[in-house]
């Protein structure tokens, strides 16, 4: 079967939809499918193309047996909002282009969200190509907007909403991410056989248990300390300023140590946050290869997920928690909500319905000191997940609704 799929977002990006995609799309490839991607220059979270990548309007490239069409984008930071609307804007236009001209036949169109402008593009490829459209949604847009207030004018909220419901009313097949995700998409009317949840899952070939004192450690000049990390975007969604709250309150504890990778709108504030405070022991990293994350979990002792205590972040599965259980490490889950319901089912870590700093702190210092709960949340979590989100098992279900939505099944 030949398979279109639009995503902004791919490898070398890190961030969730680029592992998602690139890793079903692997999957399929090795199948035997034929899989051509339309993706944009890399340029998440920084809005920064790397050198080897800038200048170019169209670039053909190859990934794990995958046909991978770059297009041009107007590279911007992942803040401000009318920038990063240009961005999705022009994202949206140049790869309706691209699959239109360069992708050449397929049976079935895929696109992702969470930003609805390359549902948009995906569904008017699917028109011209004569081929179903499926709609990924990884993310409740324009909800999340809203209530992050970055959206705030009402015609442009109205004018989402209607763009919203006009694509799951066009969609062949809806592909939520997670339970809560599927229930908000009923709410529009979308018949049950138009639904497949499809949760993120882990490659276990990428993601799995490492050696603690690493050369990771001695990187960032750590020893025996009781490193908490927190590694992914930092964003609007994840509420890192509570943590750097936390942090202070833990300062006179010498065997205790913040560390924080990555990239986003709010990293630059949470670093001044930190320096304001004078806190010392506590290290920030840039975005790592997607390829060194594990080892950056093998020398951690707690990975935590934060998100803001928000309506829409009720709904997500964030995929960097199904990483962490494979990595063999227990999670601080600050959050409500799906992931919760499912970290506690997993017996992977605890769980922390509000982002008080006090609360985190005292989280904090129960959990180190306590390694054996600590080791019994990290076994449950690799057996969980393994036996629960395989990103194979979930790629061949996945694979075999495309084919029945495509009238390829046997």
């Amino acid at each position: 079967m030949k398979i279109l799929f639009l995503c902004q977002y791919f490898p070398p990006e890190t961030n969730a939809p680029a592992s998602r995609v690139s890793e079903l799309c692997r999957c399929w490839a090795q199948s035997g499918e034929e899989v051509t991607v339309v993706t944009a220059f890399p340029n998440h979270p920084t809005g920064i193309i790397p050198p080897e990548y800038r200048g170019m309007r169209f670039l053909r490239e190859e990934y794990f047996g995958c046909r991978v069409l770059r297009s041009w984008i107007y590279a911007t930071p992942n803040k401000g909002f009318f920038k990063r609307v240009l961005s999705f804007l022009s994202f949206m236009v140049s790869s309706m282009l691209v699959a239109i001209f360069r992708a050449g036949k397929c049976d079935v169109v895929i696109a992702t969200s969470p930003q609805l402008f390359a549902g948009l593009a995906g569904w008017v490829v699917s028109v011209l190509k004569r081929r179903p459209f499926v709609l990924e949604v990884r993310d409740l847009w324009p909800d999340s907007a809203i209530q992050l207030g970055v959206l705030k004018n009402r015609m442009l909220i109205a004018l989402s909403r209607r763009l919203e419901s006009f694509l799951y009313r066009r969609a062949a097949l809806l592909v939520p991410v997670s339970e809560s995700i599927r229930d908000a998409i009923r709410s529009h009317e979308v018949p049950e056989e138009r639904l497949l949840v499809l949760p993120n899952g882990i490659d276990p070939e990428l993601f799995f248990p490492g050696i603690r004192s690493s050369e990771k450690r001695k990187e960032i000049g750590i020893g025996e300390e009781f490193v908490v990390s927190y590694i992914g975007t930092h964003g609007m969604a994840h509420g890192l300023d509570r943590i750097i709250e936390a942090a202070h309150l833990l300062r006179d504890r010498a065997d205790i140590h913040f560390l924080f990778i990555g990239e986003g709108a709010k990293k630059e504030e949470v670093v001044r946050h930190a320096r304001k405070l004078g806190l010392e022991r506590i290290t920030f990293l840039s975005t790592q290869p997607k390829k060194e994350i594990p080892a950056w979990y093998a020398a951690s002792d707690l990975p935590m997920v934060s998100l803001l205590d928000l309506p829409v972040f009720t709904t997500v599965l964030p995929s960097k928690m199904f990483e962490i259980m494979a990595c063999e490490r227990p999670i601080l889950m600050v959050a409500k909500g799906e992931c919760a319901r499912l970290l506690e089912r997993a017996r992977a870590g605890m769980v922390l319905e509000t982002n008080d700093p006090a609360r985190m702190a005292a989280a904090i210092e129960e959990l180190a000191g306590d390694p054996e709960r600590c080791r019994r949340y990290a076994e449950a979590g690799r057996r969980f997940v393994l036996e629960n989100f395989d990103r194979r098992r979930l790629a061949d279900a996945y694979l075999e609704r495309l084919k029945q939505v495509a009238g390829k099944g046997e």
